[in-house]
């Protein structure tokens, strides 16, 4: 049966982050075997989107800008917007199921009171809020409500990790209502970096800034790396604006931009320690046969010495320490890179993935005719 399938996301699009990657990357896994998937997001992006979906924007707020992930004083109005214009694709296109990536966009769902209701659990609030005030105590505890009081209204909740999963059961969730389904990376886009042996390879960083992202960690640990190799190169490719860091900073305007800064031969840093949220640069990064280095709180993809390696979080010592091997060691990059790719082709294959999920949105969908 083919379901026709609004997917919303509270977010700018296209914008080369981890949150529209994974929106993206699902909507055309669904569309891949023959569902009508369209693709529901707020009013402005950054660069051109390829991806052949349907896309659909909400009004634009004009003092809204903001591309990367957080509050901003355009975000309440732009999802006000963003709820009229996922209850005008219902009603015009006829949607059967929605599929809301995130907080935001399952409240805009729920306003929208159209059933049912897949949500995609990117983060646990109470895990990810704190970072964007100082980890101040309240919004622990908002978080916690948060996590409480509304992924258990969707119908069906898609969680990308077992701990992301056990922690939404933990917090109101039923267990049947909780599925694990891997994030969909197409390997294919991805050009394998092919290894140099002469030179010393640059460390790199892709995605936002935010404190979340743990970035003081790689800095620190550039410092060190930096004592026993003056030259060593820091990278960052970001799409939002980066003054005053102690890297060379790449304007990322796009995917296709993305994919081509993958291709280089480099060491690929992840220093997040936040748990919840499932690092989607990790899975490109590996895709493109990068050695990754990360800490262990947030290295789901990576397996240590066997596709990468991982540190204890926060050790700036051990990040530095890992770092600097595999910059010295270009066996141990293509070794690491090659199984890290072939990781993704075998456990992240959208077609695969897509049947995962369209077995859980015709359940859903079944589901909801019989009590109708």
């Amino acid at each position: 049966m083919q379901l026709r399938i609004a997917m919303v996301g509270a977010c700018p699009y296209p914008a080369p982050q981890g949150s529209q990657v994974f929106m993206r990357n699902t909507a055309q896994c669904l569309q891949s075997i023959g569902h009508e998937v369209h693709l529901v997001v707020y009013g402005y992006g950054v660069g051109a989107d390829h991806s052949g979906l349907r896309i659909h924007r909400a009004p634009r707020i004009p003092f809204a800008t903001k591309t990367a992930p957080g509050p901003s004083v355009a975000k309440p109005f732009q999802d006000v917007t963003l709820t009229w214009a996922l209850r005008r694709v219902i009603e015009k296109h006829h949607i059967q199921v929605v599929c809301a990536h995130n907080y935001e966009a399952l409240f805009a769902a729920l306003l929208a009171r159209k059933r049912p209701i897949l949500y995609f659990a990117h983060n646990a609030m109470s895990d990810e809020l704190p970072h964007f005030f100082n980890n101040m105590r309240i919004t622990g505890d908002i978080g916690r409500f948060l996590d409480r009081t509304f992924p258990r209204r969707a119908d069906a909740v898609v969680a990308p990790h077992r701990r992301l999963a056990g922690h939404l059961v933990v917090r109101g969730c039923e267990q049947e209502q909780v599925s694990v389904v891997p994030p969909p990376i197409d390997a294919q886009l991805f050009e394998p970096a092919q290894v140099d042996h002469s030179v010393a390879p640059p460390i790199i960083y892709s995605g936002n800034l935010d404190a979340y992202q743990n970035l003081p960690l790689l800095f620190n640990a550039m410092k060190l790396v930096r004592n026993k190799k003056p030259d060593a190169r820091l990278i960052i490719a970001t799409a939002a604006k980066a003054t005053g860091l102690d890297a060379e900073v790449v304007p990322i305007m796009g995917f296709d931009a993305l994919h081509r800064f993958l291709a280089q031969d480099a060491v690929f840093a992840a220093p997040r320690v936040s748990w919840s949220g499932y690092p989607i640069k990790m899975l490109n990064a590996m895709a493109a046969a990068k050695a990754v280095v990360a800490c262990e709180s947030a290295a789901y993809p990576i397996t240590h010495e066997e596709t990468g390696l991982i540190v204890p979080d926060n050790d700036v010592h051990a990040y530095a320490a890992a770092l600097l091997r595999l910059m010295d060691d270009p066996n141990l990059r293509a070794t690491l890179g090659a199984k890290a790719r072939e990781t993704i082709l075998e456990k992240h294959r959208p077609e695969d993935v897509a049947k995962q999920l369209e077995t859980l949105a015709l359940a859903a969908y079944d589901r909801y005719k019989t009590m109708a």
